[in-house]
C-alpha cells in the first residue's frame, strides 16, 4: 500500500511539473517585444508625437513614446494596444497572434483631433460705450500709479519668475523630458561639454571678448 501511494505521489510530481513548464514555454512564447514610431499622419510631412500614452488595454501597464516619437514594449499575442495623446484622437492596434518572430515594429500615425468651440466675450460693463465712459472717467491717482510701476520693474519680474511655484503641467513636462533623457543614454554615459568642439568654441571666444574679467565697481 506504501508503494503505491509512493508512486501516485511520484508521477503526480512528475505530472504537475510538466504541466507547469508546459504553461511557461506557452507564455515564454507569447511575448512580443513591440517597438516602433509615433508620428502625426495629419498633414504629407510627418513628424515625431513625443510622450504618446502607450497603453496595454485591460492590463493596467504601458509605457510612453520619447522626444523623437519612439517606443518599445514587451507584450503578448493578441493583446489590445491603445495610443493616445493630448490633441490626438485615440487609436487602437491588436498584435498579431499568428506572429512567428518575437519582435513586431510598427509605425503608428495619429491624427489630430481639433474642437472648436464658439467665441465667447465677457465684458464687465453691459456695453462697450459704459466701458469707455468709466474708462474716462477713472481717477488714476500718482499712488496707483507708482505701485504700476513698481510691479513692472524688471527686477521684479525676475524675482516673480523665480518664486512663483509652477503648474502641474509645467512639472509633468520637465519629469517627463528628464525620464526620456534618462532611457535615452540607457546603458551608456551621457555626453560631457569636455569633449564638445563647440563648447570649447564658445569658451575661447568669450575669452577672447573679456567675458570673465573681473568688472571695476
Amino acid at each position: 500500500m506504501t508503494i503505491r501511494l509512493c508512486l501516485c505521489l511520484f508521477f503526480l510530481m512528475i505530472g504537475t511539473s510538466w504541466a507547469w513548464g508546459q504553461a511557461l514555454d506557452t507564455e515564454e512564447n507569447n511575448l512580443v517585444q513591440f517597438s516602433g514610431m509615433v508620428l502625426d499622419g495629419s498633414t504629407e510631412q510627418l513628424f515625431p508625437v513625443p510622450y504618446t500614452n502607450i497603453l496595454v488595454k485591460d492590463k493596467k501597464r504601458g509605457t510612453y513614446s520619447d522626444f523623437e516619437g519612439f517606443f518599445s514594449i514587451v507584450v503578448q499575442k493578441g493583446d489590445i494596444i491603445v495610443f493616445s495623446a493630448v490633441g490626438y484622437k485615440t487609436v487602437e492596434f491588436t498584435i498579431p497572434e499568428d506572429l512567428e518572430d518575437d519582435r513586431y515594429s510598427l509605425v503608428q500615425l495619429m491624427t489630430q483631433d481639433a474642437v472648436n468651440l464658439p467665441e465667447t466675450v465677457v465684458f464687465p460693463w453691459p456695453s462697450r460705450e459704459h466701458f469707455k465712459l468709466e474708462f474716462l472717467a477713472m481717477d488714476v491717482t500718482p499712488e496707483l500709479q507708482e505701485r504700476a510701476t513698481e510691479n513692472l520693474a524688471n527686477e521684479v519680474l525676475r524675482k516673480a519668475r523665480k518664486t512663483v511655484a509652477v503648474d502641474g503641467n509645467e512639472n509633468a513636462d520637465y519629469y517627463l523630458r528628464q525620464q526620456s533623457r534618462e532611457f535615452y543614454y540607457i546603458g551608456q554615459r551621457p555626453p560631457m561639454n569636455i569633449f564638445n568642439a563647440v563648447a570649447w568654441k564658445n569658451f575661447f571666444d568669450a575669452w577672447k571678448r573679456g567675458d570673465f574679467k573681473k568688472k571695476k565697481k
